[in-house]
């Protein structure tokens, strides 16, 4: 790492030598140097070579590696096995009673048995194998880098569940590795795929949105008694553990991901600054006391701090536009992302409650609704749109993206998300941390395009050329 990298990393960690990853870290700097900390951007560096837009070689097999087979690796596991022109050639977790799951998912769609790892390095030995060429991996989040960056010095392509990264090291290493590999590391944000924000994402490429001049997104989703605290659902109560070890907001990317697609963030404008406040914790800390009175196994969790139940970031723009990104999951209420788009024609909005778009005071009618379905949805949803609710998937959203991802690798077209939007989707994770415990001061968002996003293409939503990659035929719904 090069002095400039280092001065910033330096600047922005407040000298902690924590990289961000604890919500104490900033406790016992000065007011001056946590405001100088804030204040100061790195001087920039040439772009090693860009990712955006970058097509790589044609795969007409794509071997795939699954690393982390819990609940979303399961899954995973089933959908890119009714995709043709994949082979999945390994298989591997740390626990092996997963892996032999995962063998029987493929027996059951009729595909080969898979090489199998297990153990806590069994990963590293995947990386190294020569019969994969796309590490797949939806780990719990502190391996989701560490996977990454070694994938891709194995010369592997990368798919990593959301979030990429935890810290402003691992995402600069992720942009770096990427460039130098030539190799796509591509974050699987699944909204991104959603019916609803590929339409206004269409709609907006087609000006009906006038300019863009804020975005709301979330993810709101008590989680807190059925999978925070819950034995059997994330294995060492990992996801528990990630909401004591920062504030802030942990999981942004859901809400932010469309709209960063919509705002052409990284491709014709950056998010530059931000500021996050949370509030006190009023629920898992309480939740904590409840269960360990009820269970001696939560004793460990009792009496310990807990991140702020709510978290709201309020995110600006190099070309002026807003975006506020809100986080919660211990408080009960229905599940939401927002999406809500404010444009100078029109805005549109999805949760909570029905589909909302208008052109004025008044939303549009469900007729007129549905007429926008059918002229604006993008190319890849009239394409595969109806087969992926067939397959499924949070609705179908989950198989247009790896259906895309796919599609992409073996026809040699640039993927829809590239590593500056994981690196940079990423990063707010430790923004919101860092802005959080400074009482909400404005923190400075690292370009990790370096530049290039002054002249980087807006997303093509067209399927370019693709399109070619067929589906096996479903199997009828019993």
């Amino acid at each position: 790492m090069n002095s400039n990298r280092r001065k910033f990393l330096r600047n922005v960690t407040v000298g902690a030598g924590t990289l961000l990853t604890g919500i104490d870290a900033l406790a016992n700097v000065t007011k001056d140097e946590a405001d100088k900390s804030l204040s100061t951007s790195y001087e920039k560096e040439q772009q090693r070579f860009n990712m955006c837009g970058y097509a790589a070689p044609k795969l007409n097999v794509v071997r795939i590696g699954v690393i982390g087979l819990g609940m979303r690796g399961s899954g995973a596991v089933e959908r890119l096995s009714y995709i043709d022109g994949v082979e999945i050639t390994a298989l591997c977790d740390e626990l092996p009673d997963r892996v032999a799951a995962a063998q029987k998912t493929l027996a059951k769609m009729d595909r080969p048995k898979a090489k199998e790892y297990s153990g806590a390095n069994g990963w590293k030995a995947l990386c190294e194998s020569k019969d994969v060429d796309l590490v797949y991996t939806p780990t719990p989040w502190e391996l989701h880098a560490p996977i990454a960056i070694y994938s891709m010095k194995n010369g592997k392509h990368v798919a990593t569940e959301v979030n990429s990264a935890l810290t402003i090291e691992e995402a600069w290493q992720l942009v770096e590795t990427s460039e130098a590999t030539r190799k796509h590391c591509m974050m699987l944000e699944n909204c991104c795929y959603d019916f609803f924000e590929l339409l206004t994402l269409n709609m907006v490429r087609n000006g009906l949105f006038g300019e863009l001049v804020h975005g709301e997104g979330a993810y709101l989703h008590d989680l807190s008694r059925d999978y925070l605290f819950n034995k059997k659902a994330y294995t060492n109560m990992w996801r528990l553990r990630e909401n004591m070890k920062r504030n802030g907001s942990l999981y942004p990317t859901h809400g932010l991901g469309p709209i960063a697609q919509c705002m052409n963030i990284n491709r014709g404008d950056k998010m530059d600054h931000l500021v996050s406040m949370s509030t006190n914790d009023f629920t898992l800390g309480a939740i904590a006391e409840e269960m360990a009175a009820k269970d001696a196994f939560f004793n460990e969790f009792k009496g310990k701090k807990f991140r702020g139940s709510n978290n709201n970031i309020f995110i600006r723009t190099t070309k002026g536009k807003s975006i506020l990104i809100q986080h919660d999951v211990s408080t009960p209420r229905p599940y939401s992302r927002i999406h809500q788009l404010s444009g100078t024609k029109a805005m549109a909005q999805k949760w909570p409650g029905p589909e909302r778009i208008a052109f004025g005071h008044q939303e549009v009618k469900a007729e007129e609704l549905k007429a926008l379905y059918a002229k604006y949805s993008p190319a890849i949803v009239t394409h595969i749109g109806e087969i992926a609710k067939e397959v499924g998937g949070h609705g179908g959203m989950d198989f247009i993206m790896d259906w895309r991802l796919i599609d992409c690798l073996r026809n040699g077209l640039p993927l829809d998300q590239d590593v500056y939007d994981a690196a940079s989707w990423s990063s707010i994770i430790p923004l919101s941390n860092l802005s959080v415990n400074n009482k909400s001061r404005s923190v400075d968002v690292p370009d990790f395009t370096r530049g290039a996003w002054k002249t980087n293409k807006p997303l093509d939503l067209t399927l370019n050329g693709g399109g070619t990659t067929s589906v096996r035929k479903l199997a009828p719904k019993q």
